[in-house]
């Protein structure tokens, strides 16, 4: 039995389910309110944070840690690269979008629109929102200078760099924060993620009180 504790719309959840998908591994999604910080939840994960996966006995967090788990006790399909330099690549990219993209983007467009009134936080702060919506035009941009070199964006082959990507840009999809039109290639790239049997579970999601767009879950926008 696999248990995914998570959010629907927090990306490293995302990032996880993805992995778990394409690997062709079942899990049961149990909704965990992880800001209300229960001593079951901190049981399972003392730092608070999901996703957390349970397999078996083992109990593990981090969606990085989780979705290289995965990867290396799941070998088909492989989505980290055999060679030290694309792994590099793969682990340099996961960390820009958890890292620099969350941090200048996630966190100012998502948290500040959708966290903020689930966790019973207040309104908006209207700077955050103009400066994520002004940052995520960078990270696009470099996103395409990416893909204007390579089939996907760590290389030649999809990687957990995708799904790393796709999963934050799914989560500001839903509330219509990406400008598809931006770069043809970006959102040609992201039609290919999002076309993926792995993504449809994704594309179901349901947040009461924030419906998705009509384009979120089509896949030709």
């Amino acid at each position: 039995m696999i248990r995914l504790y998570h959010f629907p719309l927090s990306p490293f959840c995302r990032k996880v389910r993805l992995t778990l998908k394409e690997k062709r591994l079942e899990a049961e999604l149990i909704e965990e309110r992880y800001w209300e910080q229960s001593p079951d939840f901190l049981r399972r994960n003392p730092a608070g944070k999901v996703p957390v996966l349970r397999m078996d006995t083992r109990v593990m967090s981090e969606s990085q840690a989780i979705c290289e788990y995965l990867d290396e006790t799941n070998a088909a399909p492989a989505l980290m690269p055999r060679d030290p330099e694309g792994r590099y690549e793969v682990r340099r990219l996961c960390a820009w979008f958890d890292d620099k993209f969350h941090e200048e983007v996630t966190s100012k467009l998502l948290y500040e629109r959708v966290n903020k009134k689930i966790m019973g936080l207040g309104y908006p702060d209207s700077k955050n929102v103009k400066a994520g919506a002004t940052r995520i035009k960078y990270h696009l941009d470099y996103m395409g200078w990416l893909l204007d070199q390579r089939r996907w964006l760590a290389g030649d082959a999809m990687t957990l760099a995708d799904f790393t990507a796709a999963a934050h840009l799914s989560c500001l999809d839903y509330i219509s924060d990406v400008d598809w039109n931006r770069n043809a290639t970006v959102k040609d790239w992201y039609a290919k993620i999002k076309s993926r049997p792995s993504f449809r579970t994704l594309l179901q999601d349901q947040i009461p009180g924030f419906p998705p767009p009509a384009h979120y879950a089509d896949l030709d926008f």
